[in-house]
């Protein structure tokens, strides 16, 4: 299957139809570098989409992103990174989800599972069922995009390093030396108490892993700040549950439990 048959290009088809811009795609950025070769040369690494006018970056990522799948692993050939190709694909996901955000585009991740596809994770290509659910994920505006963005580049200034997050609904999770960092964000809300009564019942469900190691954050603009500390502070840091401020002006400040 030629690359404009392919899912891929589908789900990017469907995205130029919502954003009404045709995307560039296997994009290139100067910062976005693979590991180095033998002759110290980091080639590029691509995106499968984006769209200047929107700053914004999509990433189509196949059952082989999220599971071990050996036609497309090669478990007996290292890369240049010294892994084999499944472990440098998963590698490179971290690399493009810390670094894309941290350099002020925004970065949203599509996978067979968001759309209408079979156990194998091929889509069945139901347009009206997939364009529907793409028009969701792709709001033209999003504060909480703008919020995320921000404390990812904050995170990364703090010597966190974002990675995959092991659920798949976690807006942000990164480490730091033996430290994890789970994280649910919210952006500007009409609706503060419900969003943050939300955002606190998703950080609950996160909580499955008793390791004193790790950390829960909600990561909230000004506006919502107060609704959050409604939650009494002892509860919050009998929890492990900090609060982070963002600022208008994309500033981070730290509400620790």
């Amino acid at each position: 299957m030629s690359r404009d048959d392919s899912d891929e290009a589908y789900v990017i088809g469907l995205c130029n139809q919502v954003l009404e811009r045709t995307a560039l795609t296997q994009h290139t950025f100067d910062w976005l570098l693979g590991d180095p070769a033998a002759s110290g040369r980091r080639a590029k690494l691509p995106v499968d989409a984006f769209w200047p006018d929107y700053r914004l970056v999509v990433e189509y990522r196949e059952i082989q992103h999220d599971q071990p799948v050996a036609h497309f692993d090669k478990p007996d050939r290292l890369t240049v990174s010294g892994v084999h190709r499944g472990e440098q694909r998963a590698l490179y996901d971290a690399r493009r989800d810390g670094q894309i955000p941290a350099h002020g585009l925004r970065l949203v991740v599509i996978r067979p599972a968001d759309l209408d596809a079979d156990r194998r994770g091929r889509l069945r290509r139901n347009r009206d069922t997939d364009l529907a659910t793409v028009r969701t994920l792709l709001p033209r505006a999003s504060d909480e995009g703008r919020v995320t963005d921000a404390f990812r580049r904050w995170l990364l200034s703090e010597g966190w390093t974002p990675v995959t997050p092991a659920d798949r609904w976690t807006d942000i999770e990164a480490v730091r030396g033996e430290e994890r960092l789970i994280c649910e964000a919210k952006g500007r809300t009409s609706e503060k108490g419900v969003d943050a009564d939300i955002a606190y019942g998703q950080l609950l469900r996160r909580m499955t892993d008793q390791t004193t190691t790790i950390r829960y954050a909600l990561v909230l603009p000004t506006s919502s700040v107060k609704t959050a500390e409604r939650v009494p502070l002892h509860v919050r840091r009998a929890l492990r549950i900090d609060l982070y401020e963002v600022t208008d002006e994309d500033q981070v400040l730290s509400h620790p439990a």
